[in-house]
């Protein structure tokens, strides 16, 4: 049976619940669960991404029109430190 949880909170707490309700278009109460339910898997390590699960979703997003930089990385570097 789900509970229920009276909880005083801060006047910029609560400021910043209703901005993001408002922005996310969710009630008060689904982003105090959602971020209870973040804060829980983090404090038991289940939610702590890698480095690299912090950033593939940018992985192959950004187009430099350099075609080959990821083979040539080394030379295309080399050229741009020598040019100052």
């Amino acid at each position: 049976m789900p509970g229920q949880l009276t909880v005083r909170l801060t006047s910029e707490l609560e400021e910043g619940i209703e901005a993001l309700s408002r922005r996310t278009r969710r009630r008060r109460s689904e982003i105090v669960r959602l971020a209870l339910e973040r804060y829980i898997r983090e404090e038991a390590g289940e939610g702590t991404p890698s480095p690299y699960g912090r950033v593939k979703n940018l992985i192959g997003k950004v187009e430099s029109g350099i075609p080959d930089l990821g083979e040539a990385h080394r030379k295309h570097l080399r050229r741009r430190f020598r040019r100052g």
